[in-house]
Order: structure tokens, then C-alpha cells, then sequence
């Protein structure tokens, strides 16, 4: 299994939600931990360091992408000439693979300077990624993780204008190539579709799109709580939400295909 987490805004982080994950990790051992992007709140160098001692405390193998709240937003130098150069130093690699014992995971930057909510995949990032979809082992299940949604409901508030240029070019490569499942987070919200459906792709298996609430962010939309994603080895699908009676996660199933 691997765990799910987006929107972490540390700078605005709650230390129950962070101690409830810590205790999950410990208990689960999840092959893997996944972050969607908005590790921080404003991309100040405190806000990397304490995301990365997190992270590291989980004591569990981890990838990461950027957010559009990883580059500046108030420092408009930095956010021109080096917008990921913090997020680099403390992460490294904006685009990067992981391989698990299960998973195949491809971390994919879909942040732009000139996109900063919309998000933009270019067609070199489009090709690499169905280069590197095309070797992974087909015994595992093969994941592309970016912040922006490829596809939000229409009664969202937000709607086409936060998923990425040029992402229904890359579905259509991608879905050639054995891709299971997008990993998202964006807007602080859970939910599961079919792209192959939506999108009328013409893939042999579903391709699903994963959305991720906010794991640990007190900066909660829509009166949604904090919650967090789990893929089991199956391709099974779970939403867990924080109790604050119990300050532990607990889980409803979202999916199971």
C-alpha cells in the first residue's frame, strides 16, 4: 500500500494531524508515502525544513512534487529567476520515479511561473513520462503523481481552469502505456473518477484520477476536514478522515475497481 498526502501548507500545520499520520505510518508500514504538492504555505526556507523533518519522521521511503504554493508568490525575483530552488534543495528533483515492491511511481512538476493555479505540462514531460510508463514492470501498478487535477466535476468552483495545459494530450500518450492512476491534490477535496470514461480514452483498464484532501493544513475549503488517500496492492481506493475525538485517522472505502 502507499499513503496519499497533499496540501501540507506547513506554516499552517496542525500537530494532531502530524502525530495521528506518524502514528499510521508506524502501524501500517506503507510501502511508500506520495505528496501531491503545497508542501508549504509561502515557500519560505523554515516552512521546506520542518516538511522535511516530517516527512523523514515518518521513517518510510517518500517522493514529492511541487505545489503553487512551493514557489513564491510575494517575492517576485526568486519567483522569476529560481522558483524551485528551494523546494530542490531540500527535495530535489521536481520530476523523479520511485519504484516500490507494488507501485511504479512517476513524479511529474506541473507548476509554471505563468500557470501558477492552472498548471502546464510541457511535451517533453509528456513524452519522458510515457518513456519511463513503457519500461516500468507490468506486474505493478503504474502511477503518475502532479498537484493539478486532470479533471475537476463541473459543479466544482474551480472547473477546467485548474487542470494543466496540454493534460488531456498527455492522458491520451500516458493511457497507451499502462497508466493506472493519476495522483492529485489542489483542492483540499477527495474524490475518485474514471478518465478512460470521462475522457472516452479507449484504454483496456480504468485510469483513475485520485484527488487527496488536505493531510495536515488548518486551511480547510468547503467545510471538508483533513483527510488522506491509501492504495492498497489491489488498486483499492480509501478515504481516511482525522477525528478530532479520537485524533486518529479513520477510514471510509472511496473506490474499488
Amino acid at each position: 500500500m502507499i499513503l496519499h498526502l497533499s496540501d501540507l501548507h506547513f506554516g499552517t500545520e496542525n500537530k494532531d494531524c502530524m502525530e495521528a499520520i506518524r502514528q499510521f505510518c508506524q502501524t501500517h508500514q506503507p510501502e511508500a508515502v506520495v505528496v501531491s504538492g503545497d508542501l508549504t504555505q509561502r515557500a519560505k526556507y523554515i516552512e521546506f525544513l520542518h516538511c522535511k523533518k516530517f516527512l523523514d519522521s515518518l521513517e518510510t521511503p517518500y517522493l514529492t512534487v511541487p505545489g503553487n504554493h512551493d514557489i513564491s508568490l510575494f517575492d517576485l525575483w526568486n519567483r522569476v529567476f529560481k522558483p524551485f530552488t528551494r523546494y530542490r534543495l531540500f527535495f530535489g528533483n521536481t520530476d523523479s520515479v520511485f519504484d516500490t515492491e507494488h507501485f511504479y511511481l512517476i513524479g511529474l512538476n506541473s507548476i509554471r511561473r505563468r500557470y501558477h493555479t492552472r498548471g502546464h505540462i510541457s511535451m517533453e514531460q509528456i513524452q519522458w513520462v510515457s518513456n519511463r510508463l513503457a519500461e516500468a514492470p507490468a506486474d505493478k501498478l503504474k502511477i503518475v503523481v502532479t498537484h493539478q487535477p486532470f479533471y475537476v466535476d463541473s459543479q466544482h468552483a474551480h472547473a477546467v481552469k485548474d487542470c494543466p495545459v496540454q493534460g488531456r494530450i498527455a492522458l491520451e500518450s500516458w493511457s497507451k502505456n499502462g497508466l493506472f492512476a493519476l495522483l492529485h491534490g489542489h483542492l483540499h477535496q477527495s474524490a475518485v473518477y474514471d478518465l478512460n470514461y470521462i475522457y472516452q480514452l479507449n484504454a483496456m483498464h480504468p485510469v483513475l484520477e485520485i484527488h487527496a484532501g488536505t493531510a495536515i493544513s488548518y486551511r480547510l475549503h468547503h467545510g471538508f476536514g483533513n483527510s488522506f488517500n491509501v492504495i492498497q496492492n489491489d488498486g483499492t481506493v480509501q478515504y481516511y478522515y482525522f477525528d478530532d475525538r479520537t485524533k486518529r485517522f479513520r477510514t471510509n472505502v472511496l473506490d474499488e475497481l
